[in-house]
C-alpha cells in the first residue's frame, strides 16, 4: 500500500517522475526560465528568501539564484532521484516529501509553484493553497496551465494526472488579503524563451 494520501503522489515519487527529471534539463530551460522569472520578479521587491514546491532537479531555483545572488532557498520534492540532485548543487534547503504532507518551519517572500498544482488530485488542491499562503510572507506566484473551470486532461497516456482550472482565482477568492500584482503567458513557440504555455500569476499578501 502507498505510503502516500493520493495516487498522482505516488506516480510523481515513482518510476514517472524519474523519467520527468531525465526529460528536463539542460541549460535551454534554465534560460528560458531567467527571462521567465525576471518579468515575476520585476514586479516584486525586497525578495530576500524564496521556497519552490515542487522543486524536482532545480531548474526554476538555479535561474533564480542567478537573479537574485545570496538568496535564501527551500525546496519541497517527493521524488528521491530528484531531490537528491538538489542536494546535491547545494544551493537551496531540499524538504524530501509531498507538499500535502509539508509543514513549513519559516516563512519566505516568495513562495512559487510551477507545473505542480495541475498534478494534484482536485480533492486536496485546498491543501496545496493553504500550503502557499501558509508559507509566504509576502508574494506567492503560480505558474500553471490556466482554465476558467476545472478540467481533467490526459497526461502522456495516462488519466486523472493532469487538471487545469483558475488556480490564482482560487487563492483570491480562499484568501481575502491577497491581491493580484501581475500576470503573464509564455508561448511554447516562443522563438527564444519557450515554455509549456504556461500562465503566472503573481498575488501580494496585504496584511
Amino acid at each position: 500500500m502507498s505510503r502516500y494520501q493520493t495516487d498522482q503522489e505516488a506516480f510523481w515519487a515513482g518510476g514517472f517522475g524519474d523519467e520527468y527529471l531525465l526529460r528536463n534539463q539542460g541549460e535551454k530551460v534554465v534560460a528560458s526560465n531567467l527571462h521567465l522569472f525576471a518579468r515575476v520578479l520585476s514586479a516584486t521587491s525586497g525578495v530576500a528568501s524564496i521556497m519552490e514546491l515542487g522543486a524536482n532537479v532545480g531548474l526554476n531555483l538555479k535561474a533564480l539564484a542567478r537573479l537574485l545572488p545570496g538568496v535564501q532557498m527551500e525546496a519541497v520534492e517527493i521524488n528521491e532521484k530528484a531531490a537528491a540532485s538538489l542536494e546535491q548543487w547545494g544551493g537551496a534547503r531540499v524538504h524530501r516529501c509531498s507538499i500535502l504532507e509539508f509543514q513549513p518551519e519559516i516563512q519566505s517572500d516568495l513562495v512559487f509553484t510551477k507545473g505542480v498544482l495541475i498534478h494534484i488530485d482536485p480533492e486536496k488542491i485546498p491543501v496545496a493553497y493553504d500550503l502557499l499562503h501558509r508559507a509566504s510572507r509576502r508574494y506567492i506566484c503560480v505558474i500553471e496551465y490556466y482554465n476558467p473551470s476545472p478540467v481533467a486532461v490526459s497526461y502522456r497516456g495516462h488519466n486523472d494526472r493532469l487538471f487545469k482550472r483558475d488556480f490564482a482565482g482560487d487563492l483570491l477568492d480562499r484568501f481575502e488579503n491577497l491581491r493580484l500584482v501581475d500576470y503573464g503567458f509564455v508561448y511554447r513557440r516562443d522563438r527564444n524563451f519557450p515554455q509549456d504555455d504556461v500562465t503566472w500569476f503573481l498575488l501580494e499578501k496585504m496584511g
